[in-house]
């Protein structure tokens, strides 16, 4: 199982207009059948119909029919991920809930769970963010009505005893362990820990490790984790693919039944403006390249959904590879190995944040001065007007290769859709990409990429 966010899906533009692909679906008028609010809606930003059907215990479901013979996925959006950990000293329990979430039921302990879905030829996955938890699940379209059975299972009767719990929060500080060895992944740690002073983003998806060490104590925190977020109005089910609607939606209203009760609704300490330039340093033992990472504080989708196309927009005119930090640092000049944006949107607002790594220490100071530039010419006005239209040009098709199969589209879908609860939000952001212009992303850079507003982490291998 994917048991940490996702960075190739994470990191990649989710703001694209995609190619039309042939779909077996047809617009639906809004209704109320049985139980259940339906909703559809297509749009020319999104070549997929949408059908969202809201059930009487809260749970939502959208139905995606596409031209994919055969083939489904029946992807689960539980909308809490490391965001939520608002107790102190309590970090990383969405990620560990990831991993507990496989370990059976009473009545399907995980051994025969494992062989049933080997058997249906099932693949089963999950990921874990800031502000999400994912449950996939992916296979023959034959295969759905026994995938309902067994998700309807976990997410209501989910069962693991101490000795268990115990195990897994051992396994998930090994894999802190091994995640963190990677100096990129510690440079963001190190970068989130000083750019926030209040908000739940200060910490990594996986969590701080005193607190990951002190997991093993926490059996009975564990399950009020799962009663507190794990409950029919926090989750969204996405099936996508080759399915009978009604039959399926027949299923999961028999299967989810008795699932019941509210989520909380966590109070996220809100992040105090920051007045000055932050910096750090992390020593590195082990022979690596030298890097750094800068971080400006952003808006998120709480702000709404324009400054994030914005964002997106604003990402590959100033780091990408037409851009003048990339074709002077890495072609020209060649001092700088890779420059790497991390920015993806969130909830909350967090961080607009880039990662550059250089071949020699040497030349840190220069390459940030580069970049700092750059920063400061967009500031000034100075935006190439056809270079802009070619990049959001290609922001807006980029995604086209990432949603080709079933598991990609409830991939997106789901991802998108953690940011404000609408399925219809992928489609909206599309919209507004196509709005940004030239003055949107100058005022961004003058509110936001100023150095009062930065926190910088430089990494580089110890001088022994």
């Amino acid at each position: 199982m994917c048991t940490r966010p996702c960075r190739s899906q994470l990191r990649a533009s989710v703001l694209a207009i995609l190619v039309p692909i042939a779909l077996a679906s047809t617009p639906l008028a809004a209704a109320e059948t049985g139980g259940a609010t339906v909703s559809a809606s297509s749009s020319s930003n999104f070549p997929y119909t949408l059908r969202t059907e809201h059930l009487d215990n809260g749970l939502t479901v959208v139905f995606v029919p596409t031209s994919h013979q055969g083939v489904m996925a029946y992807y689960t959006l539980i909308r809490a991920g490391s965001r939520n950990e608002i107790e102190p000293g309590h970090s990383g329990f969405a990620h560990l809930f990831e991993h507990m979430m496989f370990r059976g039921t009473e009545k399907l302990p995980e051994d025969e769970r494992m062989k049933l879905e080997k058997n249906l030829g099932i693949d089963s996955n999950a990921w874990t963010s800031d502000d999400e938890t994912v449950y996939t699940m992916t296979g023959p379209s034959e295969a759905l009505p026994k995938v309902i059975e067994l998700e309807a299972d976990r997410f209501q009767f989910l069962h693991y005893s101490k000795d268990v719990f115990q195990t897994e929060t051992k396994a998930v500080l090994g894999e802190y362990n091994k995640n963190f060895s990677n100096p990129a992944e510690k440079l963001e740690e190190v970068l989130l820990d000083h750019a926030f002073d209040k908000h739940t983003y200060k910490h990594t998806t996986m969590g701080f490790r005193a607190d990951i060490e002190a997991m093993p104590t926490m059996y009975e925190y564990s399950q009020s984790f799962f009663k507190h977020y794990y409950r029919p109005d926090n989750a969204i089910i996405f099936v996508v693919g080759d399915f009978d609607a009604e039959a399926t939606l027949a299923q999961i209203k028999t299967a989810y039944a008795t699932w019941t009760g509210q989520a909380d609704k966590p109070a996220i300490p809100e992040e105090p403006e920051q007045e000055a330039a932050r910096a750090a340093t992390v020593p590195w033992d082990n022979p690596t390249q030298p890097r750094f990472m800068v971080g400006y504080h952003s808006p998120g989708a709480a702000q709404g959904l324009a400054p994030l196309a914005v964002q997106d927009v604003l990402t590959s005119y100033l780091l990408g590879p037409t851009s003048a930090a990339h074709k002077t640092l890495v072609l020209e000049r060649q001092v700088v190995e890779s420059l790497q944006p991390w920015y993806s949107p969130h909830r909350d607002p967090r961080l607009w944040h880039y990662e550059v790594v250089l071949k020699d220490k040497k030349d840190m100071a220069s390459v940030q001065t580069f970049v700092d530039g750059e920063v400061a010419k967009l500031r000034d006005g100075a935006v190439d007007a056809r270079r802009f239209e070619a990049v959001k040009s290609n922001t807006r098709y980029s995604i086209y290769n990432e949603l080709q199969t079933p598991p990609q589209i409830a991939g997106q879908l789901a991802h998108m859709t953690t940011l404000t609860g609408d399925p219809n939000t992928l489609s909206q952001l599309l919209g507004e990409v196509s709005k940004v212009t030239p003055a949107d992303i100058v005022a961004f850079a003058r509110t936001y990429l100023v150095d009062s507003n930065r926190t910088v982490v430089t990494l580089a291998p110890k001088v022994k």
